[in-house]
């Protein structure tokens, strides 16, 4: 079992960034492929980013691509989502997600674990 607790989230302004962070607790945090996904009100769940368990390989959603920058430091346990110039569609509920498969299929959004997510808001 791991445990995802994200954090980070809130009210922001276009054009500000921020930081999420994606906290793992239980089993090993090395081995697993981690990642982002994003859901607002009334769409669905999608892809925002993700990283091979040893930092090498980085995949982005187009909609966030140059915008952002997905890192891990398994010392810590930790992943992280740092985003600059937010805009008003990255408004959601951000979740991480572990996975023992490879970055093309957690990619795809087949993950093992989901943390409870944390809310971002972009607004004026």
């Amino acid at each position: 079992q791991v445990w995802l607790v994200e954090s980070g989230g809130g009210l922001v302004q276009p054009g500000g960034s921020l930081r999420l962070s994606c906290a793992a607790s239980g089993r090993t945090f090395e081995p697993y492929t981690m990642g982002w996904f994003r859901q607002a009100p009334g769409k669905e769940r999608e892809f925002v980013a993700v990283i091979s368990w040893n930092g090498a390989t980085t995949v982005y959603a187009d909609s966030v691509k140059g915008r952002a920058t997905i890192s891990r430091d398994n010392a810590k346990n930790t992943v992280y989502l740092q985003m600059y110039i937010l805009e008003l569609e990255d408004t959601a509920a951000y979740y991480c997600a572990a996975a023992r498969g490879g970055v093309a299929s957690l990619r795809s959004g087949v993950a093992d674990y989901w943390g409870q997510g944390t809310q971002v808001t972009v607004s004026s």
